[in-house]
Order: C-alpha cells, then structure tokens, then sequence
C-alpha cells in the first residue's frame, strides 16, 4: 500500500474530532460567559494551555527548542491572537453561534489579501475573486439596510481579522521557531495577557464547581481542535480537509437549536455556502498550481 496516497476515511475521522471540539469550545464559551468575562476565560484556558504544553514539551523531551529568538514576533503574534479569541468569545454570548462560525470562516479570505502586505505573497486574479466571493457572503449573513448591524455581528467578523493575522505572524515564526516553542510563549503569554486584563478592574472571578469543567474543555478543545486539523492536513490534500471543516457550521446550527432554541437562519446558511465556494476556489486553484510545478512523472503516482 503507497503511504503517500491521500487518506481520506482517517482524515475525515480527524476532521470530525476538530468539528466535536470547536462546537465544545463554543458552547463552553457561551455557559461560561454567565459567570467569568472573556478575559478571565482567556486566562484560564491559557493556564490548561500551559500545562498541556508542559507535560507534552517533558514527554517528548523538547524543552531546548523553547528560545526566546525573536520573542517581539512572539509577542506581536500573541496579542493579535489574544485580541481575536477575546472578540470570538464575546460574539459566541451574544450572537446566534451558527453567525459566530460563519464569519469565522472568512478568516482565509483576509489572509489572501493581508498576506500580500505582510508577507510579500503575490495576489493572482483568483485570490482576488476569492476574496470578492467571501465579501458576498459576508453581506448576505450581516444584509447591512436590512437587519441592525449588531455589537456581536461586527466582533465575529472582526475575530476573523486578527486571527489572519495571527496565522500570518505564524507563518513567519514556522521559518525559525518550532511549533512547541510557538505553543509555549502562545500559552505563556496569553496567560499573562489575561491575568492583566481581567484582574485590571481589581477583581478576577475564581472557578467554580459549575464553570471548571467548562473551563477545562475550552482549553483542551481548544488545543484539540488544532491538533485533529493538523493531523487531517498530514494525510490528506487541503481540498479534501476544508470541505470536511465547513460542516462546523451545520454542525453548530443543529446544536445551537438543541440547546438554546436559535432558529436555522436561511441568510447565514447562504452567506456560509458562499464564504466557503470563495474558499474552495483559491484552495483548488492553489493545489492545481502546485501540481503544476511537479515532474510530470511525480503528478502521475
């Protein structure tokens, strides 16, 4: 059996671990939002972090890989990624989820056209019509004129911006850092981050009985949900994996109508399918370019 073909059966069974945990982290988020605000859960879902990457850096015996090379970058990275989960933790308490998830998806769409400024990439015609396409479907969930732009509606799209952003800055930290080392100072710093910024008004609400448990999983679902992804990507092409992540979005709709009665909104399905063909377009294209630059022999295995 040729190891190098794609595996798809295992790489969606990955795809659905990602799926399970980013609708836990969401609805986590949103229980917890009653009792600790999104500073407190950002600081102690980077406490959870830490311990996860501690024991994991131990195990593997990893612990010189961690420098602090460049640790601005890190600390740059950290904060827009900090400012991001914050925002997406704030739109997860006041907006429909299945709203949260879809324009969470334009994330790849600011990536196309921030990464050209940052990084220097180059911008073809298709990325720009990828990124007009996922701009229609941003106006088709917020229909600005005919619904109340919402605190919540701007903050998801927001989140969407820092955290391109953020996995622009991650790229930049893959050339010299390993990804433990980015884990750590991720973990690290966003902890420290969040003590700051939810102790600034002098008061930090402890764990309770009733919000630890959701606490844990929003640290560990958080890191999980990354994990499956990665693992997917490792076997399988990106044009297989994305379509697997867009079923998030059924996904959060079903258990958002379950548990708290949030109605299927015909305009955010609509807008998410048309976020997600601006996605797939670029994703395609970009693997049909990369086929492109192969041997001709290779391409045939």
């Amino acid at each position: 059996m040729d190891s190098s073909k794609p595996q798809i059966g295992k790489a969606a069974l990955w795809m659905t671990g990602a799926i399970a945990s980013f609708s836990s982290m969401a609805v986590a988020g949103r229980e917890l939002s009653v009792t600790h605000d999104t500073f407190e859960i950002m600081f102690y879902r980077s406490l959870v972090g830490i311990c996860v990457v501690a024991l994991v850096l131990t195990l593997s015996r990893k612990w010189h890989q961690v420098s602090t090379y460049r640790l601005g970058l890190h600390g740059i990275r950290n904060l827009l990624h900090f400012t991001g989960q914050n925002l997406w933790f704030y739109a997860v308490s006041v907006i429909p989820l299945a709203q949260v998830f879809a324009l969470e998806f334009t994330q790849p769409i600011w990536v196309i056209l921030l990464s050209p400024l940052l990084l220097g990439e180059r911008l073809t015609p298709v990325r720009v019509v990828s990124a007009l396409i996922g701009f229609a479907g941003i106006l088709i969930i917020a229909r600005p004129g005919a619904v109340p732009i919402s605190t919540g509606l701007l903050t998801a799209a927001l989140s969407a911006v820092f955290f391109a952003l953020t996995t622009i800055s991650t790229k930049k930290l893959t050339r010299f850092a390993s990804i433990g080392c980015i884990m750590f100072w991720l973990t690290v710093m966003q902890a420290a981050l969040g003590l700051i910024a939810s102790g600034i008004d002098g008061q930090i609400t402890l764990p309770t009985i009733n919000t630890a448990p959701f606490l844990l999983l929003v640290g560990l679902a958080g890191l999980l949900a990354h994990f499956c992804i990665t693992n997917a990507l490792a076997i399988a092409p990106a044009t297989v994996v994305v379509p697997f992540d867009f079923a998030r979005l059924p996904t959060i709709a079903i258990v958002s109508m379950i548990l708290y009665h949030e109605p299927l909104d015909q305009w955010t399905l609509l807008g998410a399918v048309v976020i997600f063909s601006g996605i797939f377009l670029n994703v395609s294209a970009e693997k049909r370019n990369s086929l492109a630059t192969l041997p001709k022999d290779t391409r045939q295995r």
